[in-house]
Order: C-alpha cells, then structure tokens, then sequence
C-alpha cells in the first residue's frame, strides 16, 4: 500500500473483466498483460490497470463492483444480448465468479452495516492477502425480466442498481438517449425503495435523471459521473444536476475515462499525452464539486478503471489502479486539509452507506 488512506472506488466493473475479457485478476497486472500481448479482440488488449494485488498495493480495500449485461431490442445497434432471460444468464455466470472469489479468499461481499464495520477493522492493518470488499450493483437493468428477479438479486446481494446505461433501455433511457422512465420505471423504482436498495443516477438521461428522483424516495448515489463544465456531453453532470444530487444527500464518484476529462474525444485519433489528460484533471473534477457544494462531502473516487478501456483512454500518470493514490497528493498540494482528502478517498461513500444501512 503506497500511503495510509484508504480508497473506496465506487465504480469496478470486475465480473466483466473476468468473464468476458477472460482476465484472472488474481495475477499481478504485468501478467495479465503478457497474456494478452498480440490479441486484437478488444482495444485495450496488453493495457488492463485492475488486478486485486494492484488494488491491494493501492489501499483500494471496498469497491462497487457490477454485474452489467445489456438487453438490446431489434433495430439497437449498440451491442448486448437478444433477450432479458439471456442478459440475466450473464449477471448469473458474473455473480458467480464473484462467489468463486469469495471462496479462494479474494473478495468478501458487503451486503449491510454490520459487514462493513467487520470489514473496515479488517483493513485497519493492511496486507498482502486481505480480500477485498465488494458492494454489489447492477449497471443497467435491463436483465431485470420480471420484478421477482429483482428479489431474487436482493436475496443474493445485490443492493444497488444502475436503471439505465447506454442508450435506451427498459426501465430508464441512458446515454445519449431521450425521455423519462415510464411505467416500468417507476415500478422498479417502487419496489427498490421497498427493499432499502440504492439507486445509482449514473448513464441516466436527463429525463429520467429527474423522473427518477421524482419517484425514488431513497438513498441516491453518483458511482461515476463527471462534470459536464470539463466535458459537455449528456454523460457528464450539469452543476444543476450535482446540486440535486447534493439535495439529495449523494455521493459523486468521478471516473478517470479519459472521453470524460477532456471534450471531443475520440480514442481513435487521441492519446491521453495529445490531449494532456492526466491526474490532475481528475482532481478538477473533485475540486468543482467541492466548490460548489462549499464542502467535501459529496464526492469520492469512481475509477471505472478498465470499464472497457485500459491505459490508452486513461490518465497518462496512471498505470495501475494503485495509482489512485496521487490523488491524495495531488489535493494535498493544493490545500485541501487531511481530514477532507481522507472523506474523498474513501469517507463520503462509507458514511453514506452506515445512513443507508442504519
């Protein structure tokens, strides 16, 4: 571990790496990426920055992890599977990778407050061989094909949901999609809020960002969401959307794709050293929440680290998720006191679940 604060990244999508990319995350990440070293099948082949001994040497000691498998209609031509029943097959084969780590000793699921208390005096001394703690969310729920597979999930854990990613969906519209949450929204929204569940506002339209809070009336968080005053695009927050948010009691857990940091991306013909995106950037964002907020209890860290991309649309000061610890030290130098990095790294997002888990 490179310094004393501990990390809660709000955003891994770990079961994905695992099952689709076909990576042991168990390995030391120089592994993962010899393993991979000629393969064209993905972009960022050779170029992964998650792996559990790179989380454990950066003090990344609780996590958000997903289950994410979209359900596409006819006529969509964003990739995903052809059916709710088979997209839930996936989050089905996801969790069970996640049970596997759990049993090897790797990972141990936080699913209600006594869990984590028990974890958290864990990792007051950290090590080598302490496994890693997972809250586990569904991103998009379009797998959802029935509200009895939403009690299902909750049985096994699942105790956040994304409504929506990519495009339009089911229960919410997503990026770069219109309109509100409609009829099955709003019963998935219900019997959430039934069940104590948290909703993450992350991917949703603005529509149905404000349908949404309109009819949910419990715990919201942001697990990684940035400014739309950095990146104008409908991914990224409006300052009106944070102070909702904020309203709201949320957390904001900023990402580090790079299409995020900077506008006009395209990771065809950028690198993060053409278009300077670095750590610091990062630290903007934090910083724009903070100050508007007049506070640091509203943001965190949600890497999205190998969200489908790897170091070629990450900051260039990064290699590894380890490497999340710069930031501390990148707030450090510009003032913000110890006691405030220490809520950002990891605070805002355990004492939002202690209130949500009372």
């Amino acid at each position: 571990m490179k310094n004393g604060y501990l990390i809660f990244d709000s955003h891994l999508d770990l079961s994905m790496n695992a099952m689709e990319w076909n990576r042991d995350l168990r390995w030391p990440l120089e592994k993962i990426r010899e393993s991979e070293r000629g393969m064209t099948d993905k972009p960022d082949r050779e170029k992964g920055t998650v792996s559990f001994p790179s989380m454990r040497e950066g003090g990344v000691g609780l996590c958000v992890a997903t289950q994410i498998a979209r359900y596409v209609k006819p006529g969509n031509p964003i990739p995903g599977w052809h059916s709710s029943e088979q997209a839930w097959a996936q989050t089905q084969a996801q969790l069970s990778w996640y049970r596997a780590m759990e049993e090897a000793g790797e990972m141990v699921q936080i699913c209600d407050r006594s869990h984590l208390e028990a974890h958290l005096t864990l990792w007051e001394k950290p090590s080598e061989t302490l496994p890693i703690g997972y809250i586990l969310s569904l991103e998009g729920a379009d797998s959802l094909y029935d509200m009895r597979r939403l009690e299902i999930a909750y049985e096994y854990g699942l105790r956040a949901i994304g409504p929506a990613h990519y495009g339009p969906g089911t229960y919410a519209q997503g990026t770069d999609a219109v309109g509100g949450i409609g009829a099955k929204g709003r019963e998935l929204l219900k019997e959430m809020d039934s069940l104590g569940m948290i909703l993450d506002a992350s991917h949703l339209s603005e529509d149905s960002f404000r349908e949404a809070l309109e009819v949910f009336h419990g715990p919201v968080w942001a697990s990684h969401n940035n400014c739309r005053v950095f990146a104008p695009h409908n991914r990224q927050f409006s300052d009106e959307q944070i102070d909702i948010l904020v309203q709201r009691g949320a957390v904001i857990g900023v990402a580090l794709d790079a299409w995020m940091l900077v506008p006009g991306w395209d990771r065809e013909l950028h690198t993060p050293e053409s278009r300077g995106v670095n750590l610091n950037m990062v630290a903007n964002n934090i910083d724009h929440i903070c100050q508007l907020t007049g506070n640091s209890f509203h943001v965190g860290i949600g890497s999205d680290l190998d969200g489908a991309y790897g170091t070629e649309q990450s900051p260039y000061d990064l290699n590894s998720i380890a490497d999340l610890q710069k930031i501390a030290q990148i707030l450090a130098g510009r003032g913000y006191k110890e006691e405030d990095i220490g809520r950002i790294m990891s605070g805002n997002f355990i004492r939002f679940l202690r209130n949500a888990w009372k």
